[in-house]
């Protein structure tokens, strides 16, 4: 019998995260369906759901889980019944879901109270937000954890889980940036209309703790950035609440400083990545993958505290401008050695490997927590 395995997606952050992994289990002869829904939906952000669309060999069924004003718990709600309404309908072995984002906690919800087992990717990791409690809770709900590290291995066993359900697989979207992209510079140049012959990337999302103060903080690091003199690509932030204040502070950047972009290809952005002069903001593309490629960055706030430690990374608040000045001042185009903390780029062969196993399947849903010696 084929399994049937579903990909639940809700950003162009964790497709890029799972479709690595959805090609392999396609390859190998897994029936493949991917529920697309939030970010992936909005015409803002790039309407992404289309590159989900453009996987061969995979059906894709979308769900609009949100309009614009909603809060965390209106889109989780929404996400649930829409969520709920396509695994009744649709007989499904296998759901994966990534991450800390609402929609991630959606589908554990769905998967666990319906009885469907689960995988969870990238579990037992920490960050300075309440993403960091989705993340958790995701552990709990799910029947099998796939990681990036041997220290995220233990938190999840920190928090009952059984060592016999953790697989330490490394992070999937450095399977991507471990191979050439399959596009040039000139193409990327190209194709999002980008002048500079050398750039900075920046990603500077909302946190949603800190909503009050997250317009101030983006006011100040960009502020800080236009004041070096530098050319920057801007990648625009994700939808949580807090990013209208960012949006309204990327408006008023100089245009022939600045390149604003809603969403790239993942193809593209590892080939823009590869050849930037740093990185800059509080997306884990700067705490993962730059460190990954030897790319310096400044990882900025609270968003990501303490997920990594590599030493290509700097930290500063959005308001210190003499610490992001000394970032570009020091860092500018200097290349550090390869960090492998999250993997080297194998992860879709390993995730492969265990759905291959018939214990994997075998293994039972009621879970049974699993103290520490």
């Amino acid at each position: 019998m084929t399994h049937r395995i579903l990909f639940l997606t809700g950003t162009r952050a964790d497709f890029g995260k799972l479709k690595p992994l959805a090609i392999a289990a396609r390859d190998a002869g897994y029936e493949i369906t991917f529920f697309v829904t939030g970010m992936h939906m909005m015409e803002r952000y790039g309407l992404t759901k289309i590159e989900v669309h453009n996987m061969p060999g995979v059906r894709v069924h979308e769900f609009l889980n949100q309009r614009p004003g909603d809060g965390q718990d209106i889109v989780l709600a929404k996400t649930i019944v829409g969520f709920s309404d396509y695994v009744t309908e649709n007989e499904t072995d296998l759901i994966i879901i990534h991450g800390d984002r609402i929609e991630a906690l959606a589908g554990a919800i769905v998967a666990a109270t319906n009885y469907i087992p689960s995988v969870h990717i990238e579990g037992g990791e920490v960050s300075g937000t309440i993403d960091e409690i989705f993340r958790h809770c995701n552990t709990k709900l799910a029947t099998h954890h796939f990681v990036s590290s041997e220290q995220a291995a233990r938190r999840v066993m920190v928090l009952g889980e059984t060592e016999s359900s953790v697989y330490v697989i490394g992070s999937p979207e450095l399977d991507f940036h471990a191979a050439p992209s399959g596009v040039t510079l000139d193409e990327v140049r190209s194709r999002y209309d980008i002048p500079y012959d050398e750039y900075g990337i920046v990603i500077f999302h909302p946190v949603t703790s800190e909503q009050d103060t997250i317009g101030a903080q983006a006011k100040a690091l960009f502020g800080a950035l236009e004041d070096s003199g530098r050319s920057f690509v801007v990648i625009a932030p994700n939808n949580d609440p807090g990013s209208e204040a960012i949006f309204d502070v990327l408006a008023q950047l100089p245009k022939e400083q600045f390149r604003l972009i809603p969403s790239m290809r993942f193809a593209h952005f590892s080939e823009l990545m590869k050849n930037a002069n740093c990185m800059v903001g509080n997306s884990s593309a700067g705490v993962r993958e730059a460190p990954f490629l030897g790319i310096p960055s400044l990882d900025v706030g609270t968003r990501q505290t303490n997920r990594a430690q590599a030493s290509s990374v700097s930290y500063c608040a959005a308001e210190d401008r003499a610490a992001i000045n000394a970032f570009l001042t020091r860092e500018w185009g200097n290349r550090h050695a390869p960090d492998k903390s999250f993997g080297e780029g194998g992860a879709a062969d390993r995730f492969v490997e265990i759905l291959a196993s018939d214990s994997f399947w075998a293994s039972g849903l009621q879970k049974a927590f699993q103290d520490i010696d």
